[in-house]
């Protein structure tokens, strides 16, 4: 008997080895203060202003891709307070409309909300990143799940912004965004 509880223990202290090598070497290792210096300076209030083309994939747990979708996007911005409206496409005919109001702090610190998500979303912008997490409510038909979402988008050299999310639920990865968002023309 005491030979399977350290066969056990020993699995349980490998495995949560594995888990805080990836927390601390992976996507969700990275802080905003990583960006602060190299690359172009990302201002939400700039480069998510007026009509934006949006293109991507969402990836399951597996690692597969389950959706694509294209999405046309418009930033409106009053000083530090700003609306962006989004209207998904989704390669299953689906349209999804959504909205986020964004409050930016003189520091760098962004407040967001949107319907579909739960309480405030909160970030950060510094040099080339802007880091988003919040919670959101995923609609009934994609089963209503709550998800706690880590976003980061990063600014190109020609302006393209890169955005790379992923999704957890209880602390397990279950989906992965990545998308491209371009400035068009009116």
């Amino acid at each position: 008997m005491s030979e399977i509880l350290f066969l056990l223990a020993g699995v349980a202290l490998t495995l949560a080895l594995f888990a805080a090598i990836a927390r601390a070497t992976g996507f969700r290792a990275q802080r905003p203060a990583d960006y602060a210096t190299g690359g172009p300076h990302f201002d939400l209030r700039e480069h998510l202003s007026g009509p934006i083309l949006c293109e991507g994939v969402i990836y399951g747990p597996t690692g597969r891709v389950t959706s694509r979708f294209v999405a046309r996007m418009e930033g409106i911005w009053t000083g530090n307070r700003g609306i962006l409206r989004e209207r998904f496409r989704y390669d299953s005919g689906t349209e999804q409309l959504r909205e986020w109001r964004l409050s930016l702090g003189n520091d760098g610190m962004i407040r967001a909300e949107a319907d579909d998500v739960v309480g405030v979303g909160t970030g950060r912008m510094e040099g080339s990143a802007v880091q988003m997490c919040y919670r959101i409510r995923l609609t009934p038909d994609a089963g209503g799940h709550v998800l706690d979402v880590t976003d980061w988008m990063y600014l190109c050299e020609n302006g393209t912004v890169m955005n790379r999310s992923q999704f957890r639920k209880f602390g397990i990865k279950v989906a992965e965004l990545v998308a491209t968002m371009r400035r068009i023309e009116a």
